[in-house]
């Protein structure tokens, strides 16, 4: 793949805003998407070589940011600002129906240094908060059962 900057294979819409985004072919199933704020990302077909995402880790990678950054005030306010958190998101999409069926998010958090009762209190209000706040969880509900699990406490798809 020969070496290509966004700025010269991303078209100009004239219905940019704020939120667009696009993405650009480089190559044969290859793609680079950029943000407004000039950010990219190498998107491509699950069966190529090198470092890339596939449309459907990008969904799991979007539902995992969304998880984290709706969490991440609530927790900051009882764990400090320099608690260490990652989020999965797990799934495989169904051969037979091409699509996700089932995303699991795993939040991987330690509270350990809580209380039990400060701990199920915490991981209930993450929990609400996940509900209430994540835009993209929000978006596909409905369409994709996702679980959510915080500090190993089982939350049913919503």
């Amino acid at each position: 793949m020969s070496e290509q900057t966004t700025e010269h294979v991303h078209q100009v819409s004239e219905r940019i805003g704020p939120g667009s985004v696009s993405v650009a072919r480089v190559a044969p199933r290859r793609y680079v998407g950029l943000n407004e704020k000039g950010a990219t990302v190498q998107i491509g077909g699950a069966e190529l070589e090198g470092e890339h995402f596939t449309p459907g880790e990008l969904l799991k990678l979007a539902l995992a940011g969304c998880v984290g950054l709706s969490v991440d005030r609530v927790a900051s306010r009882r764990l400090g600002d320099d608690f260490e958190m990652t989020v999965w998101a797990h799934g495989s999409s169904d051969a037979e129906s091409n699509r996700y069926q089932r995303i699991a998010e795993e939040v991987l958090v330690d509270l350990s240094m809580l209380e039990p009762d400060d701990r199920a209190k915490l991981v209930g209000i993450m929990a609400r908060a996940i509900e209430k706040g994540c835009t993209v969880g929000r978006s596909v509900e409905g369409a994709i059962d996702v679980d959510t699990e915080i500090d190993g406490t089982h939350f049913p798809a919503h």
